[in-house]
Protein backbone atom coordinates (compact mmCIF):
# COMPACT_ATOMS: atom_id res chain seq x y z
CA UNK A 1 0.00 0.00 0.00
CA UNK A 2 1.78 3.13 -1.08
CA UNK A 3 2.10 5.74 1.63
CA UNK A 4 -1.03 9.03 1.87
CA UNK A 5 0.83 12.17 0.14
CA UNK A 6 -0.07 15.33 1.07
CA UNK A 7 -2.42 17.67 -1.29
CA UNK A 8 -3.78 21.31 -1.56
CA UNK A 9 -7.34 21.86 -3.15
CA UNK A 10 -9.57 24.97 -3.74
CA UNK A 11 -12.88 24.91 -4.26
CA UNK A 12 -14.19 27.08 -7.76
CA UNK A 13 -16.91 29.37 -7.12
CA UNK A 14 -18.96 31.24 -9.22
CA UNK A 15 -20.29 34.44 -7.92
CA UNK A 16 -22.61 36.14 -10.21
CA UNK A 17 -22.83 39.31 -8.16
CA UNK A 18 -19.51 39.88 -6.92
CA UNK A 19 -20.77 43.51 -4.64
CA UNK A 20 -23.34 40.61 -2.86
CA UNK A 21 -20.96 37.94 -2.12
CA UNK A 22 -23.25 35.07 -3.04
CA UNK A 23 -22.10 32.07 -4.39
CA UNK A 24 -22.35 28.39 -5.22
CA UNK A 25 -19.62 25.97 -5.80
CA UNK A 26 -18.79 24.81 -9.62
CA UNK A 27 -15.52 22.34 -9.27
CA UNK A 28 -12.98 21.56 -7.44
CA UNK A 29 -9.09 22.37 -8.29
CA UNK A 30 -6.35 19.64 -6.46
CA UNK A 31 -2.82 20.05 -6.18
CA UNK A 32 -0.42 17.50 -5.28
CA UNK A 33 2.76 17.82 -5.69
CA UNK A 34 3.79 14.06 -4.87
CA UNK A 35 2.52 12.86 -7.33
CA UNK A 36 2.91 15.60 -9.81
CA UNK A 37 -0.90 15.81 -10.33
CA UNK A 38 -2.45 19.49 -10.77
CA UNK A 39 -6.23 18.69 -12.22
CA UNK A 40 -9.67 20.26 -11.90
CA UNK A 41 -13.47 19.31 -12.59
CA UNK A 42 -16.41 21.83 -13.33
CA UNK A 43 -20.06 20.92 -13.00
CA UNK A 44 -22.42 24.32 -13.34
CA UNK A 45 -25.71 23.59 -11.92
CA UNK A 46 -27.49 26.33 -14.18
CA UNK A 47 -30.45 26.15 -12.68
CA UNK A 48 -29.03 26.82 -8.94
CA UNK A 49 -26.83 29.96 -10.74
CA UNK A 50 -30.41 31.32 -12.26
CA UNK A 51 -32.11 31.30 -9.35
CA UNK A 52 -29.26 33.25 -7.75
CA UNK A 53 -28.88 35.63 -10.64
CA UNK A 54 -31.26 35.36 -13.50
CA UNK A 55 -29.75 37.63 -15.62
CA UNK A 56 -26.13 36.21 -15.54
CA UNK A 57 -24.55 34.95 -18.78
CA UNK A 58 -24.26 31.54 -18.52
CA UNK A 59 -22.12 30.61 -21.16
CA UNK A 60 -19.80 33.44 -20.17
CA UNK A 61 -19.96 31.66 -17.23
CA UNK A 62 -19.77 28.07 -18.55
CA UNK A 63 -16.92 29.14 -20.97
CA UNK A 64 -14.39 30.36 -18.48
CA UNK A 65 -15.33 27.69 -16.17
CA UNK A 66 -14.15 25.02 -18.94
CA UNK A 67 -10.89 26.90 -19.03
CA UNK A 68 -9.85 25.85 -15.56
CA UNK A 69 -9.58 21.76 -16.22
CA UNK A 70 -7.50 23.08 -19.67
CA UNK A 71 -4.85 25.00 -17.94
CA UNK A 72 -4.94 22.42 -15.08
CA UNK A 73 -3.78 20.32 -17.61
CA UNK A 74 -0.95 22.44 -19.44
CA UNK A 75 0.29 22.63 -22.75
CA UNK A 76 -0.41 25.15 -25.66
CA UNK A 77 -3.73 24.93 -26.07
CA UNK A 78 -4.68 25.95 -22.00
CA UNK A 79 -3.00 29.63 -23.29
CA UNK A 80 0.44 31.94 -21.67
CA UNK A 81 -0.48 30.45 -18.45
CA UNK A 82 -1.04 26.87 -19.61
CA UNK A 83 2.77 26.70 -20.31
CA UNK A 84 3.33 28.02 -16.86
CA UNK A 85 5.20 25.13 -14.79
CA UNK A 86 2.08 22.99 -12.56
CA UNK A 87 3.10 24.74 -9.29
CA UNK A 88 2.95 28.15 -10.86
CA UNK A 89 -0.63 27.14 -12.46
CA UNK A 90 -1.69 26.04 -9.08
CA UNK A 91 -0.72 29.55 -7.87
CA UNK A 92 -2.46 31.44 -10.71
CA UNK A 93 -5.37 29.73 -10.21
CA UNK A 94 -5.93 29.89 -6.85
CA UNK A 95 -5.17 33.71 -6.86
CA UNK A 96 -7.93 35.79 -4.87
CA UNK A 97 -9.77 37.72 -7.55
CA UNK A 98 -13.00 39.96 -7.23
CA UNK A 99 -14.80 38.52 -10.90
CA UNK A 100 -17.09 36.31 -11.30
CA UNK A 101 -14.77 32.94 -11.25
CA UNK A 102 -13.32 32.87 -7.84
CA UNK A 103 -12.21 29.84 -5.63
CA UNK A 104 -11.84 29.30 -2.08
CA UNK A 105 -8.82 29.50 0.41
CA UNK A 106 -7.26 26.52 -0.36
CA UNK A 107 -7.10 23.60 2.06
CA UNK A 108 -4.81 20.43 2.67
CA UNK A 109 -5.50 16.42 2.88
CA UNK A 110 -4.00 13.53 2.34
CA UNK A 111 -5.03 10.64 -0.38
CA UNK A 112 -3.21 8.00 -2.34
CA UNK A 113 -5.04 8.80 -5.48
CA UNK A 114 -5.28 12.24 -6.16
CA UNK A 115 -8.16 11.65 -8.81
CA UNK A 116 -10.04 10.07 -6.72
CA UNK A 117 -9.83 12.45 -4.20
CA UNK A 118 -10.63 15.38 -6.61
CA UNK A 119 -13.70 12.62 -7.22
CA UNK A 120 -14.24 12.62 -3.90
CA UNK A 121 -14.50 16.53 -3.07
CA UNK A 122 -16.51 17.11 -6.08
CA UNK A 123 -18.94 14.78 -4.43
CA UNK A 124 -18.89 16.46 -1.14
CA UNK A 125 -18.22 20.09 -2.09
CA UNK A 126 -19.84 20.72 -5.32
CA UNK A 127 -23.18 17.77 -5.99
CA UNK A 128 -26.17 18.59 -4.01
CA UNK A 129 -26.70 15.49 -2.05
CA UNK A 130 -29.62 12.95 -3.97
CA UNK A 131 -32.05 13.73 -0.86
CA UNK A 132 -31.61 17.39 -1.69
CA UNK A 133 -32.07 17.18 -5.75
CA UNK A 134 -35.70 18.78 -6.85
CA UNK A 135 -38.29 15.96 -7.50
CA UNK A 136 -38.41 15.81 -11.24
CA UNK A 137 -41.40 13.44 -11.14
Amino acid sequence: MPAPSSFDYAIIRVVPRVERGEFINAGVILYCLTHRFLGAQVELDERRLLALAPEVDVEGVRAHLEAIPRICAGGRTAGPIGQLPQKERWHWLIAPRSTVIQTSPFHSGLCEDPAKALEHLMDRMVRLPVSQEPNRG
